[in-house]
This record gives C-alpha cells, structure tokens and sequence, in this order.
C-alpha cells in the first residue's frame, strides 16, 4: 500500500470516528433535554399540587371557625336554657308560696264561721224541725270542710296527742290518770294547718 493510500484510510477512519463522536454528543443533548423536560413537567406538576393546597386551606381554616364559632353557641344555648328553667322553677315557686299566703288569708277569715257552725251543732233539739234544719246545717259544713282539705287544710289532732307548742295551745292543766304526762286530754278550740303552716293553733287541755 503507498503511502497515499495510507493517508486516505487513515482521513476515512477519522471522519468515522469524529461522527461516531458527535452522535454520541447529539444522543447527550438530546437525553439532557428530556430529562429537562421531565424535571418541568413535575415541577408544574408540584405546583399545580401547592396551588391546590393553598386553595384547599381556606376552606379548611374557614370550617374550623364555623364549627368553633357552632360550638360557641352551644355553650351560650346551653347555659341560657340552664338559666331560664332555673327562673321557671323560681317564678313557679313563688307562685305557689302566693298562692298559699293568699289561700291562707282567707281559710283564716273563714275559720270564726266554721267555729259558730260547729257551735250551733252542739245545740240539741227535739223538734222534728229543728232536727231537720240541724242536719242540714252539718251536710253544709261537711261539704265545707271536704272543699277546704282538698285545697290543703288539716286539722291538727290533739286528744292522746303529745303536747307541741308548735301546733298547740296549753289553756288548762289537767289531772287525768288515764293519759301519760304531756299528753292532751281535751281540745278546747279546733286548729288548723294550710300544707306546712299553722292558720291557728289548737287550744287544748295537757295532763300534767
């Protein structure tokens, strides 16, 4: 072989070689581009993520203070019920405490008139007339009395009863070998009780 045709071979495998190499750089490029061009579609990707976030958070932040301001005004429902059946207990209370004092002012003014009935059967008679109109008088003061027991009046026992100044009204001391001492041996004057309060107490005989 001469040495021009050395020369040629030699031009030839450079030429190769050298296309070889720019391919090889072109094959780098282009890899380097689509790996770019990947890195940019998941950047946008990530930012199309964060701009949910961010959009999804108000809503989040805006629920919280919905529901703290709901749980606020539970609280404020709750402790105004509380208050206003403690005022309807009160209010119903002082109503019946009314009602009682009004009821016991006038079984009071109606007691003298249960007293001269109550007299006035004591008194005995023989006349048919008499009899009749006696017996009349005490179906009036039994309806009477009905009437006034189911509105919360009692009458205080006393005979056999121990003695208790609270209920009671010691007139007369008594001698009775029958009854224990302290005990009551005669009622005087009937008393009366409206549910817990004394109207008027009874007078009454204790055996010493």
């Amino acid at each position: 072989m001469t040495n021009k045709d050395e020369s040629v071979e030699k031009n030839t495998e450079s030429t190769v070689e050298e296309t070889n190499v720019k391919q090889n750089i072109d094959d780098s490029v282009e890899q380097a581009e689509e790996s770019k061009g990947h890195l940019q579609d998941e950047a946008i990707e990530e930012t199309s993520d964060e701009n949910v976030i961010e959009e999804i958070d108000p809503k989040d932040q805006k629920i919280n203070e919905l529901q703290q301001l709901a749980d606020e005004n539970e609280e404020k429902y709750l402790r105004l019920y509380a208050e206003f059946e403690n005022y309807k207990r009160r209010i119903q209370k002082e109503n019946e405490i009314n009602k009682t004092y009004q009821a016991q002012r006038v079984l009071t003014d109606i007691l003298p008139a249960i007293d001269n009935i109550e007299r006035a059967l004591q008194i005995e008679g023989d006349d048919e007339t008499f009899k009749s109109l006696q017996k009349g008088v005490q179906m009036v003061h039994e309806s009477l009395i009905n009437a006034l027991k189911d509105n919360g009046l009692e009458v205080i026992k006393t005979e056999g009863e121990a003695f208790d100044p609270n209920i009671h009204q010691a007139v007369v001391q008594d001698d009775n070998p029958d009854f224990e001492s302290g005990e009551i041996t005669q009622e005087l004057q009937k008393g009366y009780k409206l549910k817990d309060r004394v109207l008027r107490p009874s007078m009454v005989k204790v055996n010493q």
